[in-house]
């Protein structure tokens, strides 16, 4: 498929999808949620991708937030639609893709960037990078999952003063409270992201899903984290590289894993 806002590039296991709106400061409009959607499903249905790296064109943005003019006379209605399909094509779709997803903050991610930004599992930013939830300062909430995954990740006061003061915060302060992994230099960004992923797909990638599942099951209302982990568990003794990691491990040698 031809992508219109997207860019993929793909080195052996490890795909990047640039977000190349750069005029638009890579604001997410409903195309390019589409786009996302179709181009995490195709990598995640192909075996050969097992890591995944996420970030924006250009020098000023990862994802500057939605793209107002598009829902700016929009309805009650039409807002609910909005938060839900985009929550279900994209953000919440991310979040538990079975392929470990990185996100590599190159500028500013705000609103709906920053939300896109939450749903991959793993964070880095450059030290350029600014984050926020600005979403209150037009009369409106984050609709993306904002309001949930940023307690989760720096704490129910911190994301308070965030989302209620409509403010940024550098990636010094977001790395400090948790909200990305790492801060790196803006030349260092791709490769330490590629690093991060080179060390993920040595691993198994059956286990690495059903993990990204186990740890996902905590923050799920009424599913419960532990039983999700125990049966998780359960079904790895059932995989082929369960039995190549642990037979790598006995002949003292590098496990060849398969995914199955």
């Amino acid at each position: 498929m031809s992508y219109k806002n997207i860019l993929i590039e793909k080195e052996q296991t490890i795909a990047t999808i640039t977000i190349n709106r750069p005029e638009k400061l890579n604001a997410l409009n409903k195309l390019t949620i589409q786009e996302l959607h179709h181009a995490f499903s195709e990598l995640e249905q192909n075996q050969d991708t097992r890591a995944i790296i996420l970030t924006g064109s250009g020098e000023k943005a990862f994802v500057a937030g939605a793209d107002i003019a598009e829902f700016a006379r929009f309805s009650v209605e039409e807002g609910v639609q909005l938060a839900a399909q985009g929550q279900d094509t994209l953000f919440n779709f991310v979040e538990n893709l079975k392929v470990p997803v990185i996100a590599a903050i190159n500028g500013f991610a705000l609103g709906g960037g920053l939300e896109l930004a939450m749903a991959c599992h793993i964070r880095v930013a450059s030290n350029v990078a600014r984050m926020g939830l600005p979403e209150v300062s037009l009369g409106i909430i984050p609709g993306y999952g904002g309001t949930q995954r940023l307690p989760q990740l720096i704490g129910k006061g911190r994301a308070m003063e965030m989302i209620l003061t409509a403010g940024m915060v550098t990636a010094e302060e977001a790395y400090r409270t948790g909200l990305v992994n790492h801060v790196v230099g803006k030349e260092e960004l791709l490769p330490y992201c590629n690093q991060i992923a080179q060390r993920i797909i040595k691993n198994s990638p059956a286990a690495i899903s059903m993990a990204i599942n186990a740890i996902n099951a905590n923050y799920k209302e009424g599913e419960n984290g532990f039983e999700t982990e125990i049966k998780s568990f359960g079904k790895c003794f059932g995989t082929v590289d369960f039995k190549e990691g642990t037979k790598a491990f006995l002949e003292k040698r590098k496990a060849v894993f398969t995914g199955e």
